[in-house]
């Protein structure tokens, strides 16, 4: 499982960007506008396209919490599909189960998501499943045990649900913690701030 050992504070002044759209990153960008470390606040060099590339294809794997290796085959996988490669790329990972547990609000951050799908803690159609990148499908029912619906840690995130979720693709039943897959997400629903045409652009040297 890939975990992410690198502070969020340092990868959004890493970035130059609130990543993670958490408000709290917000105010430590305009406390501290400029890159980790003790040579962050001396003057960046205009990264070259290649930089800029590597970076965004950094900000992609960071914001799902995978590897190197795993990106790689995600990127194969992509473009052997039909459409745009770069679209394809940001639809499977939005159908990773980890992805979905945290859309439908069943936990506040990916990684969190990771570790209760990693611990056994959902159904998907009626089964458990214990892996955090499998992918998901138009028609499945994600849901949380009857074991694991007292868990405080889901709870507390899905007080923060407000209403109805804000994504077309997927459904959710608070009162019965279970939520549908309506169809594979569309770039345009997708609420992720990446640019990944230039992962494309990166790979196709």
């Amino acid at each position: 499982m890939a975990k992410l050992k690198t502070p969020k504070g340092k990868l959004v002044r890493k970035f130059g960007e609130n990543i993670f759209g958490n408000p709290k990153y917000d105010r430590i960008l305009n406390r501290k506008p400029y890159g980790p470390g003790q040579h962050g606040q001396a003057r960046r060099r205009r990264p070259s396209n290649y930089g800029v590339q590597l970076r965004e294809k950094q900000k992609i794997k960071v914001l799902y919490g995978i590897l190197e290796k795993q990106f790689r085959n995600y990127f194969e996988k992509a473009d052997k599909m039909t459409g745009e490669t770069g679209t394809n790329l940001m639809q499977l990972l939005e159908k990773r189960l980890d992805n979905v547990v945290f859309r439908m609000g069943f936990a506040s951050t990916r990684p969190a998501a990771r570790q209760m799908v990693n611990h056994g803690h959902f159904l998907v159609n009626n089964r458990k499943v214990n892996i955090a990148s499998f992918s998901v499908k138009p028609g499945d029912v994600i849901q949380v045990r009857d074991r694991s619906k007292k868990m405080d840690a889901i709870l507390d995130s899905m007080k923060r649900i407000k209403g109805d979720l804000d994504l077309p693709w997927l459904e959710l039943d608070k009162a019965k913690m279970t939520g549908n897959v309506i169809a594979i997400p569309e770039r345009e629903d997708m609420q992720v701030l990446v640019n990944e045409q230039l992962v494309v652009e990166l790979y196709s040297k």
